[in-house]
């Protein structure tokens, strides 16, 4: 099941795709749906059904602020991060990394989000470069 959009793209993005698509003989539609559906990661049913941070009170954002991976999960993690890259992952285990994975990148995401909340609402200082 497919649902058609319309978007608006900037020129040069569109130029760039169409040379893509023509490079590999595909269609632009394709090169851009697939091109998004790569880059825009799963998101568990879970976190769907959280509350938007911005709806949160200031003390349950503060509190996002601090997110972090529960201590076993990022040990664990990083257990197999090594293995991974010492190419030593059973299946079981890479099924696992992904778990992990997906809940490490929800995590930080929702992070991120609940620090961009807070500097917008004046609960800390934006960071300086």
């Amino acid at each position: 099941m497919s649902t058609q959009i319309t978007i608006t793209l900037p020129d040069e993005v569109y130029r760039r795709a169409e040379r893509f698509a023509r490079l590999a003989n595909r269609d632009v539609a394709d090169v851009l749906a697939d091109t998004l559906y790569l880059s825009i990661p799963a998101v568990s049913p879970e976190v769907t059904d959280l509350e938007p941070i911005s709806t949160l009170s200031d003390e349950q954002v503060l509190a996002l602020t601090d997110l972090q991976m529960e201590p076993d999960q990022d040990s664990e993690l990083s257990e197999l991060l090594d293995r991974q890259q010492a190419g030593l992952l059973t299946e079981d285990e890479r099924q696992t990394l992904q778990v992990l994975m997906q809940i490490y990148q929800e995590s930080l995401l929702r992070k991120a989000t609940a620090l961009s909340e807070a500097v917008k609402r004046g609960l800390i200082e934006p960071l300086q470069s």
